[in-house]
Formats: structure tokens, sequence, C-alpha cells
């Protein structure tokens, strides 16, 4: 069965890096869209960025410039290395795929996605 475990997350002061980490296991099929997610207290959770099997990103507006979507095939993890961190980046993290090679303009819809971690908590502080 599939699965997906993140890793990662922390407190940080405005303007530090953290680097999260997916670890994907259990998958008899290839390839599929990867994502990241998150969700704030009294938010939807909302797409942060995803990546293609061929290597294509898309990132929220938000994020763009600031954070990068990566992943290592070898070791079957997906990375979000996030930079310049503000406040409003708080939330839980969360990594999730679909049976897609390609993410399209779908990405940013979670209810497109079958497989969920549990999520990473990641805390700002201005």
């Amino acid at each position: 069965q599939e699965q997906l475990v993140e890793s990662g997350g922390g407190s940080v002061q405005a303007g530090g890096s953290l680097r999260l980490s997916c670890v994907a296991s259990g998958y008899t099929y290839s390839p599929y869209c990867m994502a990241w997610f998150r969700r704030a207290p009294g938010k939807e959770r909302e797409g942060v960025a995803a990546l293609d099997s061929d290597g294509t990103t898309a990132y929220a507006d938000s994020v763009l410039g600031r954070f990068t979507i990566s992943k290592d095939n070898a070791k079957n993890t997906l990375y979000l290395r996030m930079d310049d961190l503000k406040p409003e980046d708080s939330a839980g993290y969360y990594c999730a795929t679909k049976p897609w090679r390609y993410c399209a303009g779908s990405w940013p819809i979670e209810r497109t996605y079958d497989v969920w971690g549990q999520g990473t908590q990641v805390t700002v502080s201005s």
C-alpha cells in the first residue's frame, strides 16, 4: 500500500529556511505527480508546489521565488526547500500524489490526489 511520510518541520524566525522531506513507499505504479499542500489554522488546504514525473514544476504565487520543490528518485524522496520564510507560511505541510504522469493545471486541487501523508508542522515567528 502506498505511503507518504513527511519530516523536517519545525519552528524558525522570519527570514529563515527549512527543508521538508517526504518519503514515498509501497508504490506499485509509476509515474505519478507529487505535490506539497499546506493548511493554516482556520483556512482551507492550499497547493504550494508540484512536480511532474518529467521534472516540470509549478508553484503557488505566494511562494514563487522562495520555495523549491525537488525529488531524489534513488531515495524515493520529495523535498520542499523553503527560504525567506514568513509568518504567513506557518501551517501543517502535507505531501500528496496522484497517478498522473503530468500534474497539469489541476495540480493545486486537493481532491485530485489520492495518497496523502500525515503532515509536518512549520511555525514561523516574526
